[in-house]
């Protein structure tokens, strides 16, 4: 986990933004399910900081959700449920391609 002082375009962050995101973190990084802690933790540290409110909100519905259920969605072994398959899913799914799968293949874990 990393700890936010500001977002990626040098905004400061306040104190209330920076709870959030450390909950949000904290939930994403310790699923107890290891290959969901690999996309949604890192994804957390990396994306969710430049997030709008309400794309954090979306997120954290993301997160209150079964992992072996989110986990489906999210490799699109499952079908994804309409009310979570939108633009915040679609950010993780490409965060998974393009950063966490590259690491797969090389050995993480």
């Amino acid at each position: 986990m990393t700890e936010i002082d500001a977002r990626p375009d040098g905004e400061t962050i306040s104190d209330e933004r920076k709870v959030r995101l450390g909950r949000i973190q904290f939930r994403a990084w310790r699923r107890g399910f290891r290959e969901a802690d690999m996309v949604l933790g890192p994804f957390a540290d990396a994306v969710a900081p430049a997030m709008t409110d309400d794309e954090l909100t979306a997120f954290e519905a993301l997160l209150d959700q079964e992992d072996q259920y989110l986990y489906g969605w999210i490799i699109e072994r499952d079908p994804t449920p309409a009310e979570f398959d939108g633009p915040v899913m679609e950010q993780v799914r490409a965060y998974m391609r393009e950063h966490v799968a590259a690491h797969v293949g090389r050995g993480i874990g």
